[in-house]
């Protein structure tokens, strides 16, 4: 877990946490989900585990350095997070639907940096 810095609102520190939590989640994911064949291993269903994952990482380096950008990459880590949730709806692992949706909404919300 990320600890908060002088320039993160509490508010962008559970983002950058929700973030390394579904990179992380996605990543164990596909493992299980390679196991498991059938529907689970499509090319969809493991791309978009690694493209959430992707994007996930991204966005919490953004707001881990402050970038002036970093709401771009938020925007974009929820479209990819809801995405990937949809992936896991089909594929039963509602655990990581859940852990998907929490981040698509907390990099919905505005998180302002501090001067």
């Amino acid at each position: 877990m990320s600890r908060l810095h002088s320039h993160q609102t509490p508010e962008m520190n559970e983002c950058i946490n929700a973030c390394e939590d579904v990179h992380d989640a996605c990543q164990r994911a596909v493992h299980d989900w390679l196991k498991k064949s059938g529907l689970y291993a499509s090319v969809q269903h493991i791309g978009i585990l690694f493209d959430c994952a992707q994007m996930a990482h991204t966005a919490r380096d953004f707001m881990l350095r402050h970038s002036e950008l970093h709401d771009v990459t938020c925007r974009a880590c929820a479209d990819i997070c809801e995405a990937c949730a949809r992936k896991c709806d089909a594929a039963e692992d509602s655990a990581l639907a859940e852990i998907c949706r929490r981040c698509a909404t907390l990099c919905r919300r505005p998180h302002g940096a501090s001067a």
